[in-house]
């Protein structure tokens, strides 16, 4: 992966200083920064439920012996793969929440003359990122669902087993 310098940025940013921004475009830009601050912390309260989900999924496997939940895995060895496959979705749902995480608002601002024309680019690569992060977090949140109905699930038919 190549290095992508700052400096462009920086010098488009500048060049977008020059002249003092309407007001508009400030209400504007306040208004995208919000939105991508609200998918962020969105975003971060994914996580901290996938790891929550992933911490209690793993409870049968890691019970004690004799615990209504517990999996013994010498003589349950099915229970004991289902429990590790049902964990899966909210891996992969973690997998999508850290990637949006780690978008940024990139944009090129090569061939650009005047602060409108960079203006515009900016606000399109907010818009590019914020679209993006919101994609990655419906795919997160339905691969959080079905990990936890896979769990649940699972849950119940040890229980079953346990009562039977």
């Amino acid at each position: 992966m190549a290095f992508v310098s700052f400096r462009s940025r920086l010098r488009a940013f500048q060049t977008m200083r020059c002249d003092p921004p309407e007001p508009s475009f400030i209400a504007d830009l306040e208004f995208l920064e919000n939105r991508d601050l609200d998918l962020s912390v969105r975003l971060g309260a994914m996580l901290g439920l996938n790891a929550l989900l992933i911490t209690i999924g793993t409870h049968p496997i890691s019970a004690s012996p004799g615990a209504p939940l517990s999996l013994d895995a010498p003589t349950q060895p099915g229970f004991v793969l289902a429990n590790l496959a049902a964990l899966l979705p909210l891996v992969i749902s973690c997998f999508f929440a850290l990637r949006a995480m780690l978008l940024g608002e990139e944009f090129d601002a090569d061939g650009l003359e005047g602060d409108a024309a960079l203006r515009q680019r900016l606000f399109a690569s907010f818009i590019r990122s914020i679209d993006a992060q919101a994609r990655l977090l419906y795919h997160a949140v339905r691969w959080t669902i079905a990990g936890g109905a896979l769990n649940l699930m699972l849950w119940g038919a040890i229980l079953y087993i346990k009562i039977m």
